[in-house]
């Protein structure tokens, strides 16, 4: 038995010891105990690293990278990221939820601790060396006062990763650490800056061909006949594909395909039914149809009196009540889906490029929808320009297998258009939220009653038993895809996310409702229902506040007790300047906040408004604590980059449809926030290096939205309840 000089439990020379008192293994390390899996050292001394989470611009392989440099010691530079690969990489189900750093970076801490210490041990018995002496410094292993010494890559073939995590070593303490904590520049970053080919779109494999798939005109649309001879016909045309709905064409170039798709697309004749909702009373649609009653439990599982707010006591003074709402919300990324195919010449295997979030999923769900071994789906990530959920991506990569089919042995690239993306692509669902409280005397809530009603938030590939991908659905129309669904509550819910308030009502009574008829395909957008619930909670208690007489800020103070969550909301009203509010006219102030899924991050949000013709939110002041900060400046872009885009969908994104079909199909129609529109965004970070880290990738949208409505509320003495808050909408509600 001998020391890990890291300063951890004792190790064997044969591996890490097995000790009575060990914690639990991350889930992570569960789910794929063997480190090779994780971890390949080199001879150089460089260090591969494999993770389950993929890089959709958020920098979680950087924030990653430097985990594993400081669990290895290592300099950061010896550590290669890896592209997730289902072949070779470890399976950590999606990348989502603001859970990369929490989930993945606790499992690449154990997994980097303990091949750090195997290193040690075999360096230990190599030299030898007295184990109470060893350091790790940059990769280099050395004995007492540098007399001996040997590296990672000496070691490298002699050290066998291809054994199972034990948890017998202890990743290091907080205050060891040397890159976690730091703003080390992005691993993704130079070659975007600097326009180096890095994302799917730029992808070129050998003999790579052009894919294009023609979509139906609308949701319900069947095709009636085509004749694809005129297709065919064209220069450069391979295959043309009809499969049941699905019309796809596989081409030499990028024009190519181009035409033969028109050509396809005129020749095609298609039955239309008039199956949507009207767009301006999505209300009524999700309240009355067939719905599932969502159990919802206090956060932590703590039991409460399901009480109805007007039953709770003699001291009701007043009762209020409003109803908030959104609209279907698409996510448009600047760079439309894409993906590539090859299939084995024998048909007996196909590979998968995709900037899929769940590459496994998505493996095994193609493998599902062609009735084939999914382990004989090797799906690898690229890069794309954008992802907030589950948009076209995995239905992207399903086109490219259909088409590739027809031409054995030769990838086929696929983009989807800017109409497919806005068009076809899974939406955030349209959500309606009613909520009423009975307060004292002093205007404390005492009641509190909440209803949400939405279509679910999850329908990736895979899901209730369901492929999940659009063209498996026009392939074969005898079987429709279930109604989205929801995740548990234990991942956050849904519908029902952030449905909770922070806040120290006595009695609370929180239900939702998803609706089983889908008007529209729904899946997960950034957030979830807490953009939707964050903004009617918050806006709400601004409400209460006015009805009290009382400061917002105050009257929220009041009502709570976590310390974090106050520390957070004060902080934000003090640099944000709200004690400027009212100094100036037609500018407003509001406050925003929320702990994301009631255990994630604490964001509060303070926005300044103008609205001397239009709404312009001139600065946004976000405060936020996600515990243990990995990268300080990796943190802010993702807190930045959440209030822009919630910015966007507060002001100004609403998928537009009648009752055919949906026809904001481009940015004409579906208009976003622009870049001279972009507000001046101040994020302050609460570092507790003590407390374990979480996400930020979805901690600032619904408190944004929040701060906003209030701001402009505050500058006009108009309250606009349903999202965006346009012109028309601040009309109507004067």
């Amino acid at each position: 038995m001998i020391v890990d000089g890291n300063g951890g439990p004792t190790v064997n020379a044969d591996g890490p010891a097995v000790s009575r008192d060990l914690p639990p293994l991350p889930r992570g390390v569960v789910a794929n105990p063997r480190l090779a899996r994780w971890i390949t050292v080199h001879p150089d001394g460089t260090v591969t690293v494999r993770v389950g989470k993929v890089e959709l611009g958020q920098g979680i392989l950087t924030a990653l990278a430097q985990i594993a440099a400081d669990e290895l010691d290592v300099d950061l530079a010896a550590v290669r990221m890896a592209a997730a690969s289902t072949a070779e990489g470890p399976d950590e189900g999606l990348t989502a939820g603001s859970l990369s750093v929490a989930d993945s970076g606790a499992a690449l801490r154990q997994v980097c601790a303990e091949v750090r210490a195997l290193f040690v041990a075999e360096a230990v018995l190599t030299l030898p060396l007295d184990p109470q002496t060893v350091t790790v410094q940059e990769g280099v292993i050395t004995g007492a006062a540098g007399a001996r010494r040997t590296c990672y890559g000496e070691l490298a073939d002699r050290v066998d990763l291809d054994r199972e995590a034990t948890g017998a070593v202890r990743p290091k303490p907080a205050q060891q650490a040397r890159w976690v904590g730091t703003s080390v520049p992005r691993l993704d970053l130079p070659d975007k800056l600097a326009g180096r080919p890095r994302f799917i779109q730029d992808l070129a494999l050998p003999g790579q061909l052009s894919g294009r798939v023609v979509r139906p005109p609308s949701p319900a649309a069947t095709l009636v006949e085509v004749d694809t001879a005129a297709a065919r016909r064209l220069p450069g045309v391979q295959a043309v594909i009809r499969d049941g709905d699905f019309l796809g064409v596989v081409a030499e170039g990028e024009a190519n395909a181009e035409r033969a798709a028109s050509a396809l697309a005129d020749a095609a004749r298609w039955h239309e039914e008039p199956t949507l909702p009207d767009e301006d009373d999505i209300s009524t649609f999700l309240r009355e149809g067939p719905a599932e009653s969502i159990p919802v439990p206090e956060p932590g599982g703590a039991a409460r009196p399901d009480v109805p707010a007007g039953q709770a006591g003699g001291a009701v003074v007043r009762r209020l009540r409003a109803s908030y709402s959104r609209p279907f919300l698409a996510h448009a990324s600047m760079a439309p889906s894409c993906a590539a195919a090859r299939w084995a010449e024998d048909g007996t295997a196909v590979a998968v490029w995709s900037h899929s979030q769940g590459i496994h999923g998505l493996g095994r769900a193609i493998g599902a929808a062609l009735g084939f071994d999914a382990d004989r789906v090797d799906v690898r990530h690229v890069e794309s320009a954008g992802s907030y959920g589950h948009n076209g991506a995995d239905d992207a990569a399903f086109d490219a297998v259909l088409l590739a089919r027809a031409v054995p042995g030769r990838p086929v690239h696929v983009r989807w258009s800017r109409r497919d993306e806005l068009t076809w692509a899974p939406f955030g669902s349209a959500m309606v939220a009613e909520v009423q409280a009975g307060v004292g005397t002093d205007g404390t809530v005492l009641t509190w009653s909440y209803d949400v009603w939405s279509q679910g938030h999850t329908a990736r590939p895979g899901y209730a038993g369901s492929p999940g991908l659009l063209a498996a659905t026009h392939r074969d129309r005898s079987r429709p895809t279930p109604p989205a669904a929801d995740p548990p509550a234990w991942g956050g819910g849904g519908t029902t996310r952030n449905a909770w308030p922070i806040y120290t009502f006595p009695e609370r009574r929180i239900h939702g409702h998803r609706a089983l008829r889908t008007a529209l395909r729904s899946s997960s957008l950034r957030s979830l229902g807490a953009f939707t619930n964050v903004f009617a909670i918050e806006s709400f208690m601004d409400e209460l506040a006015l009805a009290a007489g009382t400061d917002p800020v105050a009257y929220r103070l009041a009502q709570l007790a976590d310390p974090r969550a106050r520390e957070v909301l004060s902080t934000a009203a003090e640099l944000g300047g709200w004690q400027r509010r009212g100094t100036e006219e037609s500018v407003g102030y509001g406050i925003g906040f929320a702990r994301y899924k009631d255990r994630g991050a604490y964001c509060a949000v303070l926005a300044e408004v103008e609205t001397l013709h239009e709404v312009r939110v001139r600065r946004l002041t976000l405060v936020v604590d996600v515990g243990r900060v990995v990268n300080p400046d990796g943190v802010r872009n993702q807190i930045e980059g959440g209030a822009v885009q919630a910015t966007s969908w507060t002001l100004k994104e609403r998928v537009r449809f009648d009752r055919w079909r949906v026809t904001s199909a481009d940015w004409e129609s579906y208009p976003i926030l622009r870049f001279g529109e972009v507000p001046q965004v101040d994020v302050h970070l609460v570092d507790r290096p003590s407390e374990p880290s979480v996400g930020a990738g979805e901690a600032a949208q619904g408190p944004t939205a929040a701060a906003i409505a209030n701001a402009v509320a505050d500058a006009l003495s108009v309250r606009v309840r349903d999202l965006p808050i346009t012109a028309d909408r601040i009309v109507a509600a004067l």
